[in-house]
């Protein structure tokens, strides 16, 4: 079974509804077993990645998703779940947590753990009113940009994995900046670049009528270039000696 680091919480949220459970029936109050299936369209989703420290790559989504859930005692209807999933992507594992709402029936809160495309937990909520409460093994195949599918409240949900929360935060990204300098004379200029002793830069768009007013092929120059994003880009252009 995969371990990452989030199991702790999950543990402790069954064994509160454990206590409840056990309350229910010390209060001489009756249980059903119930069951349903449902699946839910992604609608409104954003996404945020970042790098952790020991290199993984975490994506935050927050998502609304919609669809239709059938089954019995409240769970047939209109279904909308508002979700948060981080997903570290490099091992492809991590916590889906949010809100259900099935029109003119069950509503409430669930967590789960995601491993690989699966997604398996607990679903508490009230049915009817505050009469009713559901506490359910959830689970469902989950895309953070597509939805859920194949998703069960009871009735043979599948067995989750278990992964561990650490506190391990993003770190910034590593900016890399790389220069070129070359002294030589202009064998090239145009209105997107220049050429000197073998180096080309592209000529940022606000620079270009400024360097080509100035500066004409054959002049003797020094030139500075920063590459970032793909590109050579000129930071720096001046005579060298001279200048006619």
């Amino acid at each position: 079974m995969r371990k990452l680091t989030l199991a702790a919480a999950l543990v402790v949220a069954l064994v509160a509804a454990s206590v409840a459970v056990a309350h229910g029936i010390e209060g001489a109050k009756t249980a059903t077993a119930v069951s349903g299936t449902f699946s839910a369209a992604a609608g409104t989703v954003s996404s945020k990645t970042c790098t952790t420290a020991d290199g993984k790559t975490v994506v935050v989504t927050n998502g609304t998703y919609t669809g239709t859930a059938a089954g019995g005692a409240g769970l047939a209807g209109a279904i909308t779940l508002r979700a948060r999933s981080v997903v570290n992507t490099s091992d492809d594992v991590g916590l889906v947590t949010g809100a259900y709402s099935i029109k003119g029936g069950a509503k409430g809160a669930f967590s789960s753990v995601y491993d690989h495309g699966s997604l398996a937990g607990l679903a508490t909520g009230r049915v009817h009113g505050p009469s009713a409460a559901l506490l359910a093994n959830v689970s469902a195949t989950f895309g953070a940009t597509t939805g859920f599918t194949n998703g069960k409240f009871g009735g043979g949900t599948s067995g989750g994995s278990a992964v561990e929360v650490t506190s391990s935060g993003c770190k910034k990204a590593a900016t890399t900046h790389e220069h070129s300098d070359a002294r030589g004379t202009i064998t090239s200029l145009s209105s997107t670049s220049v050429t000197v002793a073998g180096l080309t830069c592209a000529i940022p768009s606000d620079q270009s009528s400024h360097v080509n007013a100035k500066f004409k092929t054959g002049d003797s120059v020094e030139i500075t270039c920063a590459y970032a994003n793909g590109a050579t880009t000129l930071t720096k252009i001046e005579f060298r000696g001279k200048h006619r």
